[in-house]
C-alpha cells in the first residue's frame, strides 16, 4: 500500500487487528527486516510496517533528514487516523521515534527504540570511519545524513511525555554511555542493554525481538 504524506508517497504494509503498532527500520534497510516480528505481533496487534522516505518502495526525493522522516510518520498517523499507536524504531527508526515524541507529545501511546542516537558522535569510531569511507565513494545521501545528524538536545529529550523504552545491544555501534544518557534524560523511560547482542543481531530477521518487546508493549 502507499499513502501520500508530507508531499511524498510512503509505502507500508498492514497486518492483523488490534491496537496499532508502527515499525520503523534503520538506515539503508526496508520494512522486510521485521518479517519474523510481524508474524508474531499480528496475532495481537494491528501492525503498520513502513518504508521510510528514500528506502524500500517509498519515494526517493532529493531531500532527506531525520526531521523530515519524523514529519512523514506524524502525517502518516494523522492521515490513517491511528489512535495513539505504539511506535517501535530500530536505529534510524529509533531516532525518528524520539523526534515524533518530541514534535507531537500526545500522538503516540509509547515508544520503544533500539540502537538510537541523538548526536552523530554517539557512533563508535570504527563505524564512523567506515561510514565516511562509504559515503565518500558512493556519495550516498543516507550516509551523509548519518554523519551530520541527528542533533537532539537534552532539553528536547526531557520534554517527552510518553513512556519510552530504550534498548541497545551489549556490543552495539552506539556507545553505551550515550544510550544511558538518552534514558536518563527522558522522563518515564526504562533502559535495557541486551547481553551478547550487537546493533542489529536481535532485530533483523530475528525471532528474538518479540520476546524482548512483549514486556514493553
Amino acid at each position: 500500500m502507499k499513502v501520500n504524506v508530507n508531499g511524498i508517497n510512503i509505502h507500508y504494509e498492514v497486518y492483523g487487528e488490534g491496537q496499532p503498532i508502527i515499525l520503523l527500520h534503520g538506515n539503508s534497510e526496508n520494512l522486510n527486516i521485521f518479517d519474523k516480528l510481524v508474524e508474531q505481533l499480528k496475532n495481537e496487534y494491528k501492525v503498520y510496517a513502513i518504508d521510510s522516505r528514500c528506502h524500500g518502495e517509498s519515494d526517493n526525493p532529493e531531500e532527506i533528514s531525520y526531521d523530515l522522516m519524523a514529519q512523514d510518520v506524524i502525517e502518516f498517523i494523522k492521515t490513517l487516523n491511528l489512535n495513539k499507536p505504539i511506535l517501535y524504531g530500530f536505529s534510524d527508526g529509533g531516532i525518528i521515534g524520539i523526534l515524533v515524541a518530541i514534535k507531537e507529545p500526545d500522538i503516540l501511546s509509547k515508544a520503544i527504540v533500539s540502537g538510537a542516537n541523538v548526536t552523530p558522535d554517539a557512533l563508535s569510531k570504527m563505524f564512523m570511519i567506515i561510514t565516511k569511507i562509504m559515503g565518500f565513494f558512493t556519495k550516498n545521501k543516507l550516509f551523509k545524513m548519518m554523519q551530520n545528524e541527528p542533533n537532539i538536545t537534552c532539553e528536547e529529550l526531557q520534554s517527552i511525555k510518553i513512556p519510552v523504552h530504550v534498548l541497545a545491544g551489549e556490543k552495539d555501534v552506539i556507545k553505551e554511555e550515550h544510550t544511558k544518557m538518552i534514558a536518563e534524560n527522558i522522563p518515564n523511560s526504562t533502559l535495557e542493554i541486551i547481553a551478547g547482542e550487537n546493533h542489529g543481531s536481535y532485530i533483523i530477521h530475528s525471532e528474538k525481538l518479540y520476546d524482548i518487546l512483549k514486556k514493553y508493549i
